[in-house]
């Protein structure tokens, strides 16, 4: 494809040979001749001068200091090498239309048109498949559940019975939608009573659930993940939970019980949400942080354990990274005050 081309689809402009042929994409750590790459984060800035690369996607206000490279302008490279990505390694269709004979169908349940049904999938009575899904090889949708148009449930995925997934929504591999809540009433001898968790798990149209992610159902009405919504692999989300809309969250994240999460969060990997809480739109939470407060003002970035506001948190980091400076003084001030009342 040429570089004219592709900077047609992505909306960029070119300066350089816009007939270069591409023929490839790459990192442009390690692109080689006649492959297209891109400069967005300024960390990989100190790669420009030596990439391989043939064309590179940048931003309108780059400056260049190499004249045998082509260019393209992008208001936002990031997002036009993802265009151009999907446009020259378009993605291999991980299952084809029809039901594999290997499967189970359950005469009660109801597909749409154009449905897969990979080999060992099972989907039980009352089960509503929309047209264009794929439910691939060894996944479950379990009684009642529905699965929306085009949405695609990757191997070994478990839908539990009643849950409801919109369209055009990805899970992949070994996750769990609709697991019990983490639910149980301390009983006088010290043994636990289970609470029966009696809602469901309500996926929204157009998010994204990584792989061995565990979504509990609600113990009464619904845990709900909004439209638009993007989780990492390893992510727990607990029972009653609202993770609101384009809201992402990375690997090894976990929200607790009843908490509700505004629009457009940003969470960092490994953070740790408390149960009961409000988090205010537009928050972003660094990763390990541990949010133990509701957040009432939007666009707050918090990190840290417990999570503060981030100046704050630096100023205490860097107090902290002092310490063995400062106690090492306090000790030298303490030896001089004891020998001075020594003397007295």
């Amino acid at each position: 494809m040429k570089v004219s081309d592709i900077a047609r689809l992505v909306g960029a402009k070119v300066e350089g040979n816009a007939d270069l042929e591409i023929s490839g994409v790459g990192k442009i750590e390690e692109a080689r001749e006649g492959e297209l790459t891109f400069l967005a984060n300024p960390k990989y800035l100190r790669f420009f001068d030596t990439t391989k690369a043939s064309a590179v996607i940048v931003s309108e206000e780059f400056k260049s200091g190499r004249s045998d490279i082509t260019l393209l302008r992008a208001k936002d490279p990031y997002v036009a090498f993802v265009f151009a990505l999907k446009t020259t390694m378009p993605m291999v269709d991980p299952l084809w239309p029809g039901i594999n004979p290997a499967a189970y169908v359950s005469p009660k349940a109801v597909l749409g048109n154009s449905v897969g049904i990979g080999a060992f999938a099972s989907i039980m009575d009352g089960a509503k498949i929309g047209d264009g899904a794929k439910i691939s090889h060894g996944s479950v949708v379990g009684e009642g559940a529905v699965v929306g148009e085009n949405s695609l449930l990757y191997p070994n995925v478990t839908v539990y019975p009643g849950c409801k997934i919109g369209k055009n929504v990805i899970i992949h591999s070994g996750t769990v939608i609709g697991s019990d809540g983490f639910g149980f009433a301390p009983k006088a001898d010290g043994s636990y009573e289970k609470i029966p968790q009696l809602g469901i798990v309500v996926i929204e149209d157009d998010v994204e659930i990584g792989s061995n992610c565990s979504i509990d159902r609600a113990t009464l009405g619904e845990t709900r993940i909004c439209r638009g919504a993007k989780l990492d692999n390893l992510v727990q989300i607990a029972h009653n939970v609202v993770l609101g809309e384009y809201t992402v969250m990375a690997a090894q994240s976990g929200v607790a019980g009843s908490t509700k999460v505004g629009k457009h969060c940003i969470i960092g990997g490994q953070v740790g949400i408390s149960g009961h809480l409000e988090i205010a739109d537009n928050t972003s939470i660094g990763g390990q942080s541990g949010v133990s407060k509701s957040v009432s003002e939007p666009g707050k970035i918090l990190f840290g354990y417990p999570a503060r506001e981030l100046r704050e948190a630096k100023r205490i980091e860097g107090a902290i990274r002092m310490l063995p400076e400062l106690i090492e003084e306090v000790t030298a001030l303490r030896n001089k005050v004891e020998k001075l009342t020594d003397k007295e």
